[in-house]
C-alpha cells in the first residue's frame, strides 16, 4: 500500500458491535500482512462505557471464531477522530447521524456504514445484541466477516 489508512468503526457504547468490527477488520488486516498500513480503532457516540471492555458475551463469541479483544477499552467518539481517519464508519443510521452532526465542515465524505462494504448481507445496519440473546452476537459477527473483507478490498483497490 502506498499511503497508510486509518479506519474507525462506530457504535453506541463502544462494547459490543465496534469492537467486534475493529477486532474481526484487524484480523483479516493482519492476515494480509497490512497492519503497518493500515491503523484501526473503534469508539461510541455515547460516553456510557468509557474504560470498559467489549461485552463479555460479545468477547466469547468473537472467540469462539479466533478474534481477540479482551485489550480492547470503550471510548467515546473525539473531533480529532474527524481529522486522523480516513474511514469513520457507523453500525447503524442512528449513530450514523450522530457522527454527521459532530464532524466539522468538510469531513462528511469519510463517514458512512460499516454494511455499506458488505458483500453478501442485504441490511444496511448492524443490529444491537446488547439487549438479545447469543444468537445477536453471532449475527453481528457474520455481518463483522462480510463487511469486513469487503472494505479490506475496497481499501486495496483504492490504494
Amino acid at each position: 500500500m502506498k499511503n497508510k489508512v486509518a479506519v474507525l468503526f462506530v457504535c453506541m457504547g463502544n462494547i459490543c458491535r465496534s469492537p467486534t468490527a475493529e477486532a474481526v477488520f484487524r484480523h483479516y488486516v493482519e492476515s494480509a500482512g497490512l497492519s503497518a498500513s493500515i491503523l484501526i480503532d473503534s469508539a461510541g457516540t455515547h460516553d456510557y462505557h468509557i474504560g470498559h471492555q467489549p461485552d463479555l458475551r460479545s468477547q466469547h463469541a468473537a472467540g469462539q471464531r479466533g478474534y481477540e479483544m479482551s485489550g480492547l477499552r470503550g471510548r467515546q467518539v473525539d473531533r480529532s477522530d474527524f481529522e486522523r481517519f480516513d474511514y469513520v464508519l457507523a453500525m447503524d443510521k442512528a449513530n450514523l447521524a450522530i457522527l454527521q452532526y459532530l464532524a466539522p465542515r468538510g469531513c462528511k465524505k469519510q463517514l458512512g456504514l460499516f454494511l455499506d462494504y458488505a458483500r453478501h448481507h442485504n441490511e444496511r445496519e448492524v443490529p444491537d445484541p446488547y439487549y438479545g440473546g447469543e444468537q445477536g452476537f453471532e449475527r453481528v459477527l457474520d455481518m463483522a466477516e462480510d463487511a469486513a473483507q469487503g472494505l479490506l478490498q475496497y481499501i486495496r483497490q483504492q490504494q
